[in-house]
């Protein structure tokens, strides 16, 4: 036996004594990165076989497959399972008024960056007329049936065809819902010597297009006329067929998806300029745009490309980061650069020394050399402009929009070079508001010219860049405590007040603080009076319990919902959930009901189970929301950007009671 894998044979203690069969199930429990592997398992990996040869009073065990998930290690693709697993078995037995006796090995694959097969002897002795219900069994056991693919009509295979010269399959098929993130697996005992890659989906309303790429290990391919199993998996299905491969051609749309990607990552880059973590970067560049209204179309042009420039750099630094680490076998997801403190320590001084200035509370004085040859070149450092895009891209990463969350997740499952892409679509799509004055510099020229107004504008950017700053400090609550977080923040604020005097005055550190003691009464003042107005308070009463997946099941099984929230505190799109959605009615009632559990799990700090949970998934970074309930003990994924009818919806077709 090897430790890291826990296996136990368990009986429901249900039996048909019409159909003679019992029900069984194998649990089988993986620490950390250990994974075991499907019926085929894909490049790498040993499928499981039990042997159970040496049983007596059983006719034939029928061992059920729950659908498995993709997993990439050092660039080998295998299909397999992570922490926990239960097969259920339907056990035939000659004769249900005798005893049972179940002797068998179960000879199971485990792997991270090592592989060890064991043997796990198996004993169980069953007296069919002293049966007792075991819930916890009985639980396992439908959980694994209710992740099982079966036949049935939710989903009709089309047509396929076989290319034998591009070594290609292709499925048409077509379900009796949209789709929406599906899983189409490939394999049989006709087909076990060839391995099926992840397939190219295209989908066309209810349609959907599986490309294969076949190999096999012992040379060219060959499948056609063969038997082939098809196992689907999507939100609200789940199917499974036997079709014979066909060598006629069908026709399908000339789409890719990667370009649908591509396309996505363009859309959600572009919609990080307005995401609120960039705006005080944004603000930097519209007052140097401002500053620069009289400089020729060419370092106009410059200036933008510089910009531009450095969004994608960092986009790609940030890909050759993810693309090291999945190599070297690590957990990857988007923003998780944020879990590391000498990060939000770096880009929290940053912030400071830009707002300091944007301020008017220092100057970078130059050498008189540096600046004579700066004047030479126009007096514009494009230099500043590239560090500007950098510093806004680094700072978007904390923010999910529409389109992004879709492009990442595809870009972190995929293949290196589609990961590169997607990338560096991701800079291009935030840098073409950029791109666009430098196609066209004379629009610079439709912004007002500079004058004394541009000093308030650039203390009302100074001001939001500091709030950046002291937020960013703020996260660094997660690892150094709260109180020496609360001292930081005070001590920038004193070191604030004293350069405002130097540079402004003594009186300016008087309005300074009677302002913020203004702004900070009127807030109370004003809550207090209107709090009867809002549809409910921004205060989280909510009992949230930390997120552990091994109890997920047993609650549901005692007939309750369970809302999962992965979130962490740099993530403001997680906030904005939480505070446009999770804390309103109907969801924040809905989820104060007695039989409706709250669970966090928290992604602050770098954490391997709420990774791994992300990635069981399919997804590479947060807000990840998902609602359990006895109608859906697999669980039913919620969109990135919560709505109030998506949670409320989830939580019905879970089997939630919600009540006005």
């Amino acid at each position: 036996m090897h430790p890291p894998v826990k296996v136990r044979l368990l009986s429901t203690g249900q039996l048909n004594s019409e159909k003679r069969q019992l029900e069984m199930v194998v649990d089988v429990r993986l620490e950390g990165d250990w994974k075991t592997y499907w019926r085929s398992p894909g490049e790498g990996g040993v499928a499981p076989v039990f042997d159970w040869s040496d049983s007596t009073n059983i006719d034939n065990i029928d061992w059920h497959w729950p659908v498995p998930a993709y997993y990439e290690q050092l660039g080998v693709l295998t299909l397999g399972y992570k922490h926990q697993v239960s097969f259920p078995l339907v056990v035939s037995v000659t004769d249900p008024t005798q005893p049972v006796s179940l002797e068998a090995n179960l000879r199971l694959s485990s792997c991270t960056n090592i592989c060890v097969i064991a043997d796990y002897p198996i004993q169980l002795d069953i007296e069919p007329s002293r049966l007792v219900l075991d819930a916890n069994a009985a639980y396992l056991f439908a959980q694994g049936m209710s992740l099982t693919p079966k036949e049935n009509n939710q989903v009709t295979i089309e047509g396929n065809y076989w290319d034998q010269q591009a070594q290609t399959l292709l499925l048409k098929l077509r379900s009796t819902s949209p789709w929406n993130t599906p899983l189409v697996l490939v394999d049989g005992s006709d087909v076990s010597d060839e391995f099926f890659s992840q397939p190219t989906l295209t989908i066309e309303g209810t349609t959907l297009y599986a490309l294969y790429k076949v190999s096999n290990w012992l040379g060219k391919a060959d499948i056609a006329n063969k038997q082939i199993q098809v196992t689907v998996s999507d939100d609200l299905i789940l199917s499974e067929a036997t079709i014979q491969v066909a060598t006629t051609p069908i026709d399908v749309p000339y789409q890719s998806g990667l370009l649908w990607m591509i396309g996505f990552a363009l859309a959600g880059g572009l919609i990080l300029n307005i995401m609120p973590c960039v705006l005080p970067v944004l603000g930097m560049k519209l007052n140097s745009i401002i500053a620069g209204v009289h400089h020729s179309p060419a370092q106009v042009r410059m200036s933008f490309l510089a910009s531009s420039a450095g969004i994608i750099t960092s986009f790609m630094l940030l890909a050759a980061g993810l693309t090291s680490l999945k190599l070297a076998g690590h957990l990857i997801g988007w923003g998780i650069q944020f879990q590391n403190y000498w990060f939000i320590g770096f880009m929290a001084l940053v912030t400071l020394v830009f707002s300091a200035n944007l301020l008017g509370l220092y100057n970078i004085q130059l050498p008189s050399s540096l600046n004579t040859w700066l004047a030479g070149k126009g007096n514009q450092s494009y230099g500043g402009h590239f560090i500007q895009g950098m510093f806004a891209t680094l700072l978007a990463t904390p923010c999910s929009a529409p389109f992004l969350g879709t492009a990442v997740a595809y870009a972190l499952g995929a293949s290196f070079i589609e990961l590169w892409l997607i990338f560096v679509a991701l800079g291009v799509g935030m840098s073409l508001p950029w791109l666009l004055f430098t196609a066209f510099p004379g629009l610079v020229r439709m912004f007002p010219r500079p004058g004394p107004w541009m000093n308030t504008v650039k203390l009302i950017f100074g001001a939001m860049m500091l709030l950046t700053s002291l937020w960013l400090v703020s996260l660094l609550s997660s690892f150094i405590g709260a109180g020496l977080t609360v001292i930081l923040i005070i001590v920038i604020l004193l070191a604030l007040m004293v350069l405002v005097g130097k540079r402004y005055g003594r009186n300016a550190v008087i309005m300074l603080s009677a302002l913020s003691v203004m702004l900070v009464g009127g807030s109370l003042i004003f809550g207090s009076v209107t709090a009867d107005r809002w549809s409910t308070p921004i205060v989280d009463n909510l009992d949230w319990q930390k997120l552990e997946r091994s109890q997920i099941a047993d609650l549901v099984a005692q007939g309750n919902i369970v809302f999962v929230d992965v979130t962490a505190d740099w993530c403001i799109t997680c906030k904005a959930n939480k505070i446009g959605v999770v804390l309103q009615d109907p969801v924040y009632s809905a989820l104060q009901q007695p039989n409706t559990i709250v669970m966090r799990g928290n992604w602050t700090t770098p954490s391997d189970d709420v990774t791994q949970y992300l990635h069981s998934y399919g997804r590479y970074g947060i807000p990840f929301n998902i609602v359990y309930g006895p109608n859906h003990p697999e669980g039913i994924p919620l969109p990135v950007v919560l709505t109030s009818d998506a949670v409320i919806e989830a939580i019905k077709l879970a089997g939630g009671d919600i009540r006005d």
